[in-house]
């Protein structure tokens, strides 16, 4: 397929993304939203690994270049980057009945916006970084392996944390599925690739679980296609290829290799 030259639609919401996690937080309320209350939107797939992000007619609409980014055509062809933004702006103009938000004066948009800050601004960055040193790195580093696998490991121990007798990250008593979780949920399904066991957190792979299921959600990770890395394929394709699992023992005996050498112990609230 050719790649996007431009926007295609002409009302509604227009997503601009990839599989990633960032692209998934934006696509999986959309479904959701659409589920919930018919609202249509359209995609189309940004193919970053042919830099069509940064492409003129893309950085008018997103300033940094990056993926996810949304056009809404019903508000005059109002632009908006970085998915936290996205998410906020989606539920502020389109969820009236608050299925997946809290009320802007309530405790609990509050406790969703901290959540939602600190995937931004940890979850998100470190795991990213730990994907880069664990795998993708063209010279393995241990040091940057275990530091930020680490890290990422910490942060999910803080996430165990924050579910224990929750069925979700805000909202009172149990919780509400809302945005604070749709943040998150493209990382979490990637915690294989990047080193992490969630055996380890078993209240996050009970979350994680828990969200998937849903129909909407499920959808919504499929945007643009179902992602080879997520925890469910990786753990298909290791099972099947003795190649791939080769490969996975490989990296796994780099990741032990490197928490040992440095002295590194799991350590989290």
């Amino acid at each position: 397929m050719s790649e996007p030259t431009g926007l295609i639609a002409k009302s509604g919401i227009e997503l601009l993304t990839f599989g990633t996690p960032n692209g998934f937080k934006v696509s999986v309320l959309l479904e959701e939203l659409k589920e919930a209350y018919g609202k249509d939107f359209t995609w189309q797939s940004i193919n970053i690994m042919k830099n069509t992000q940064k492409e003129p007619w893309f950085t008018a609409i997103s300033p940094n270049g990056r993926i996810p980014a949304i056009v809404d055509h019903d508000r005059n062809d109002f632009a908006v980057f970085e998915g936290l933004s996205i998410l906020t702006y989606l539920t502020r103009h389109y969820d009236p009945e608050h299925r997946f938000s809290f009320p802007v004066d309530s405790d609990d948009y509050s406790v969703a916006e901290q959540w939602m800050a600190w995937q931004h601004g940890g979850l998100g960055p470190m795991q990213g970084q730990a994907n880069l040193f664990f795998l993708f790195a063209k010279e393995k580093i241990p040091y940057g392996a275990q530091r930020y696998v680490g890290e990422s490991e910490r942060l999910y121990g803080v996430l165990d944390k924050r579910l224990e007798g929750r069925d979700f990250v805000a909202g009172p008593g149990k919780g509400k599925y809302s945005i604070a979780d749709m943040s998150m949920i493209g990382w979490v399904s990637i915690a294989t690739l990047s080193g992490i066991d969630l055996k380890q957190f078993p209240n996050v792979q009970a979350w994680y679980e828990r969200i998937v299921a849903r129909p909407a959600t499920a959808r919504g990770l499929a945007i643009p296609s179902a992602s080879s890395f997520r925890n469910e394929a990786l753990a298909k394709t290791r099972a099947e290829d003795p190649e791939a699992k080769k490969k996975a023992d490989e990296n796994q005996k780099f990741l032990d290799d490197a928490k040992k050498q440095y002295g590194y112990k799991y350590s989290s609230p």
